[in-house]
């Protein structure tokens, strides 16, 4: 059987999932002195690299010293196939479980006011829905204004420790929930829940890609995001229990929704802390066990496999903070402005349904274990959704004209919220709203491009910050777009996502022509350098990261 040498994907870039991958293992080829191997790719699977420096020298792309998997990493390691393959899954065992747990217990706090709201949160409070929509946006503005700050945080402190007590911390917020009084304390908590978990997300993308390569981890971050909707499946058959407890020790069923589920996401954050290793190659620990998850074998698998698919991911430490010059850097990569962009508005045109369903159902005439209960269809649409579309991106080495098709199925539904007459069927308007919820979730093809275009470890903190920021700042966008005096049917509100939904269109394909543009560009210039200029290139620029000529951007 052929060995799996340093570079049986493209030598410095994306490595492809080898179990689906077109790979010629009887391949080979002689490699000279201080040379990466080749291997014997074929087709697709040689496609989204992203460096296109094949066959260079090895001690360019050497990690730092104080990387933590120094002492595993070995340019001339070669390994089988099958065994990057169970090392793989192990981590999603071990890793991207647990990870999609955690997320589990962000989403159940944060989403749960939808189910309290069918259970008369709002009359209960004395709030209308005006009031609704300030909190939301308060909590919003809050988690916005935490993203930045969280990951540079997590960065210095290491995400398996930042994580847990973020969710410790926020899970006694959203068990404090249950003594609300009126509007000052809806809008508090809802400022202390934004404040407390904004940047849990990038926390967690950072962390995952320190144990998978670039071509992996969109199929894991949709797993991620399959999680925050299967609670939404979860939690409204929790609520359709839960909310049956209004009257017992004189408390509205509202109210035992935010106290038990809040308590269940602090049990979740305690034993987070004490499973999450820091690393590959620091999985040891009394909780973990005294020889950790992994043989030195595995470790060394998974530590040159990562510093093969980018090399960039040795550039730092797991406990190395930025300083405020790379933070300045990282803001200025304007590269990385297109994503923000689509991050801003991509979502726009169906996240006010996504908010809304629950009220819109109780609108038309369900009442409150009914609507529970017919959201989960369009919970289930979104997952599957969800995994199509990110495994077709993946499938094509295609991802802005695949996100384009989100706004492809929007448009026609929002166009007919805006001609249903005010007498259809409430069975009609719950189909339509069933589309709108379970529409095309692209977020974690645009997470992923965003972590593979980054370049660098520090880019990629900052970016993954900075994307998930305008993501909320469109949330606060979409929860305004809706208002009092336009209710029950949102005529003026639909007509303005329409005109949004028609700029997302021009956005995705105008970013899909602007990293072509740079990469033919690049490749112009790289191909028409000689070996030995590459190799003088590559030991003398000061080019970073997705500034150098031998990175290609993904698209």
């Amino acid at each position: 059987m052929a060995k799996f040498p340093i570079t049986a994907a493209p030598p410095i870039g994306v490595v492809p999932d080898i179990a689906k991958s077109d790979v010629d293992l009887t391949g080979s080829a002689s490699t000279s002195e201080n040379e990466f191997p080749r291997s014997g790719l074929k087709g697709r699977a040689r496609e989204g690299v992203t460096f296109a420096a094949a066959g260079l020298r090895s001690q360019n792309y050497r990690p730092i010293d104080s990387y933590e998997g120094i002492h595993r990493y070995d340019p001339d390691f070669e390994w089988e196939p099958e065994e990057e393959r169970k090392v793989v899954r192990k981590i999603d065992k071990r890793i991207c479980t647990w990870a999609c747990l955690m997320f589990f217990a962000l989403q159940l706090d944060r989403g749960n006011i939808s189910q309290a709201l069918s259970d008369n949160f709002l009359d209960d409070l004395g709030l209308t829905t005006n009031d609704y929509n300030y909190g939301q946006t308060i909590f919003y503005v809050t988690f916005l204004a935490a993203e930045l700050p969280s990951q540079l945080i997590s960065k210095k402190l290491g995400p398996d420790n930042w994580i847990p007590i973020q969710m410790v911390a926020w899970s006694l917020v959203a068990s404090m929930q249950a003594f609300l009084d009126g509007r000052k304390s809806f809008f508090a908590c809802r400022a202390l829940l934004g404040l407390i978990e904004g940047g849990f997300i990038p926390d967690n993308i950072l962390y995952l890609s320190y144990f998978y390569t670039g071509w992996e981890l969109p199929a894991r971050l949709s797993w991620f995001w399959v999680s925050y909707q299967s609670t939404q499946i979860v939690s409204a058959f929790f609520a359709y229990g839960i909310l049956r407890l209004r009257g017992h020790n004189g408390m509205e069923g509202w109210r035992w929704l935010f106290a038990l589920e809040g308590m269940l996401t602090g049990l979740i954050g305690i034993i987070s802390y004490f499973y999450l290793p820091p690393s590959p190659t620091q999985t040891a620990s009394r909780f973990r066990g005294k020889n950790g998850w992994f043989n030195e074998r595995e470790e060394k698998i998974m530590v040159n496999r990562i510093l093969r698919d980018d090399p960039s991911k040795g550039d730092m430490h797991n406990r190395q903070a930025l300083s405020p010059k790379m933070l300045w850097e990282c803001v200025q990569d304007y590269h990385m402005w297109p994503i923000y962009l689509l991050g801003l508005s991509w979502l726009i045109p169906t996240q006010p349904m996504n908010s809304y369903l629950t009220l819109q159902l109780r609108a038309i005439g369900f009442d409150t274990f009914e609507t529970n209960l017919l959201t989960i269809p369009a919970y289930v649409l979104f997952i599957l959704q969800l995994l199509f579309w990110t495994w077709l991106s993946e499938r094509l080495n295609e991802r802005f004209l695949v996100g384009l098709f989100s706004q492809v199925w929007a448009l026609p539904l929002i166009v007919a919220l805006i001609v249903l007459p005010k007498a259809a069927s409430p069975w009609a308007r719950w189909a339509v709203s069933t589309l709108m919820v379970g529409h095309p979730y692209i977020h974690a093809i645009l997470v992923a491009i965003t972590s593979r275009n980054a370049g660098t470890v520090r880019t990629r903190t900052v970016a993954s910050a900075f994307y998930n920021m305008c993501v909320q700042a469109s949330n606060i966008i979409s929860q305004n777009i809706y208002r009092d005096d336009d209710k029950p049917l949102y005529r003026r509100g639909n007509k303005v996502l329409v005109a949004i939904c028609a700029y997302n269109f021009l956005l995705f394909i105008g970013s899909k022509f602007y990293y072509m543009r740079i990469n033919r560009k690049r490749e112009v210039i790289w191909g028409s350098m000689s070996k030995e200029e590459k190799e003088t290139y590559l030991m003398t620029t000061a080019d970073k990261g997705n500034k150098r000529l031998d990175f290609r951007f993904a698209h």
